[in-house]
């Protein structure tokens, strides 16, 4: 029984989520939370409230045994980009992009 957990519009960019999403990807769930709780990106704990949310959804009703839960996949698309203009010199301006990710993680049983 799959289970799926997302959240959107998270202030990181995809690039760097996706570099800790792979650090997880096969594992299982405790092992996975391990592994986020002590990596030191912004992304991490992010990504890390997403995988207990999983947990939590698919142990609710006490049929799945949290010790055979695996990560099967998590997909970090990006959202929607923030631009913000900063000053520079001789009245120029700059365009800075805010990019947001869509971070899913679905769970299985072994």
């Amino acid at each position: 029984m799959a289970s799926r957990s997302t959240a959107k519009y998270l202030r990181v960019p995809p690039r760097k989520a996706r570099l800790v999403a792979d650090l997880i990807k096969g594992k299982q769930a405790k092992e996975a939370t391990v592994i986020l709780k002590y990596t030191p990106n912004k992304s991490a704990k992010m990504i890390d409230s997403i995988l207990k949310s999983a947990i939590s959804n698919v142990t609710f009703d006490g049929k799945v045994d949290e010790k055979n839960l695996f990560v099967r996949e998590v997909v970090v698309n990006p959202g929607p980009t923030i631009k913000r203009y900063n000053p520079r010199a001789q009245g120029r301006a700059d365009r800075m992009n805010r990019r947001t990710s869509h971070i899913t993680v679905v769970l299985d049983e072994r």
